[in-house]
């Protein structure tokens, strides 16, 4: 019999950290179950190869969306992490915390203990924050945890000057969005540390397996063994083995927001009339498992550069191979950077309290899968609004472990999106426009300058926007008295004991940003729920928000 104290389903974002948090005091015994593999090999561990992994099925799930009502029927690529690190391992390595307000409003929507003042203590533990010299307040950054968080050197001239278009166009900058100021201009942070993805596998996994009470067995989880109202286990496929592992005190699922509700059902947790159409044996009606499921949208804003100063002059036989050779013998140059090195939150319009539109900054034109859109030099904002009223579902296809969900996001279904994206349109053409773009700009690339009506704009957001890839929600936390929530404040589902839910589907609502460091946070969190421990002491630091907000300009 294989059994331990805590098992967790997932060894990604979440799951690392709660298997390094659990097992740190050698109390208790830990097991991972994870169906991906080795992370090991440059796809993954060379941060500006990152287009790679999330398109290759030996790393990625391979889910895709059911064809959307709202976009004309596309199907949209949902990658998830298959291997350790989960998702950590696959991603653009873009660290963003999020808003304090959003923070605030989870704990407004009954996730009791988790406002900004109590998790604020949480991102500071998990951080190493290397500065580099910029900005920053240790009053809201962390350093020695195990996170390197870190920035990109900056030196093409075009990460600048969109930082200094921003400012032309009336927008805030800021020195640190991770710290007191979110809005605004400036430098983007990322998981690299000395050239390497830093992973939560980098971090928190490999180095806690080397504890003699924690374990990672790599398998297929099936289902959560639950025996009178009590999660006992998980049954696991191994080759053609299928056999339960015993969990003596809890089971914690961290297998995504996409594979977590998936297992809750096929366990008899979630909306009856569904589990009923598939001949599930139903242990707990929660009618919201599956639901409230959000994700960002982003379009490519993308501009022809008239300087040969762009990465596409290395987008080449011979300059990629310079560029991995480099990366490979001394963890330096182009290949030890994300590429996303500026950034940018701001407010779409006067009488937003915080902002609701980030851009990430690309001195290049080309798109997640790696292919150019245009021949020559250009450069890119991803720009996309960050809290739309849309929301779908995951839905078992059939009573079959081994077979893909139903995904719907339902994106696009509110008036309110088609407006946001026009606005995130416009506010890009108006930083591009800017004098500190000058001596770069070239012609309009995408949408293109002829592309300018409601209309027009709506048919071309309809065809080319694209998921950026940050499903949530669908394990909602809340309070008891809540019918959509699925577990409470401690991450316990409601309705069977000794289960809890630890990733980025318990989130209320999608933060401010991507979704790799609220999910660690989680994980974290999460941990001194388990152990009974006290929760760290809140840290009652106030954010900026623009006094100007009720006011008629930005």
């Amino acid at each position: 019999m294989i059994e331990a104290d805590f098992v967790i389903v997932g060894s990604g974002s979440a799951g690392s950290a709660l298997a390094a948090r659990l097992s740190e005091d050698g109390r208790h015994s830990v097991l991972v179950l994870e169906y991906g593999g080795s992370d090991i090999g440059p796809f993954i561990q060379m941060p500006a190869a990152l287009s790679y992994p999330m398109n290759m099925s030996r790393y990625d799930w391979g889910f895709q969306s059911e064809p959307e009502p709202h976009l004309g029927g596309r199907r949209l690529a949902c990658p998830r992490g298959k291997v350790i690190g989960g998702s950590s391992s696959i991603n653009g390595m873009v660290y963003v915390r999020g808003h304090a307000c959003d923070y605030d409003h989870w704990a407004d929507e009954g996730a009791d203990g988790w406002a900004y003042a109590d998790v604020l203590p949480y991102f500071k533990r998990m951080e190493d924050w290397c500065d580099g010299g910029h900005g920053g307040d240790p009053d809201w950054r962390g350093k020695g945890g195990p996170l390197h968080v870190t920035r990109g050197p900056r030196e093409n001239p075009l990460y600048q000057a969109f930082v200094d278009a921003g400012a032309e166009a009336g927008f805030e900058l800021t020195d640190d969005y991770n710290g007191e100021k979110q809005e605004g201009l400036g430098p983007m942070e990322q998981t690299v540390w000395r050239g390497r993805r830093w992973s939560t596998a980098n971090a928190y996994l490999k180095p806690a397996l080397k504890r003699a009470n924690l374990d990672l067995i790599r398998c297929f989880a099936r289902r959560i063994v639950i025996e009178d109202g009590r999660a006992v286990g998980v049954e696991i496929r191994r080759g053609r083995r299928i056999q339960t592992v015993r969990a003596r005190r809890e089971v914690i699922l961290s297998a995504s927001s996409i594979n977590s509700p998936k297992l809750l059902m096929l366990s008899g947790i979630g909306p009856a009339a569904h589990l009923a159409e598939h001949g599930i044996e139903i242990i707990a009606d929660r009618p919201g498992v599956g639901r409230n499921l959000q994700d960002h949208l982003e379009l490519y804003i993308q501009q022809a550069c008239t300087q040969p100063i762009t990465l596409y002059k290395h987008w080449n036989l011979l300059g990629k191979a310079l560029a991995g050779a480099e990366w490979l013998f001394f963890k330096t140059g182009l290949g030890a950077s994300n590429q996303f090195e500026s950034a940018g939150f701001i407010r779409s319009r006067p009488g937003v309290q915080y902002p609701d539109i980030q851009f990430h900054f690309l001195p290049f034109a080309v798109r997640y899968d790696g292919k150019a859109a245009a021949e020559g030099h250009g450069f890119q904002a991803h720009v996309g609004p960050m809290r739309s009223p849309s929301r779908g579902a995951i839905e078992l296809k059939s009573a079959v472990p081994e077979d893909k969900p139903r995904i719907v996001f339902n994106y696009m279904s509110h008036e309110e999106d088609w407006i946001d994206f026009r606005r995130c349109i416009r506010l890009a053409r108006q930083i591009f426009a800017q004098a500190a773009f000058d001596p770069y700009r070239g012609k309009e690339i995408q949408p293109g300058d002829a592309v300018r009506s409601d209309d027009e704009l709506d048919g071309f957001i309809r065809e080319h926007v694209e998921s950026a890839y940050h499903p949530c929600g669908t394990c909602k936390m809340g309070r008891a008295d809540d019918p959509e929530a699925v577990v409470d404040p401690e991450c316990r589902v409601y309705g069977v004991d000794n289960l809890r839910v630890a990733d980025s589907s318990i989130f209320p609502r999608i933060t401010n940003g991507n979704i790799n460091a609220p999910s660690i946070m989680v994980g974290e969190k999460t941990a001194d729920h388990v152990l009974g421990r006290p929760p760290l002491p809140r840290v009652n630091a106030k954010p900026w928000i623009n006094p100007r907000w009720r006011s008629s300009q930005f």
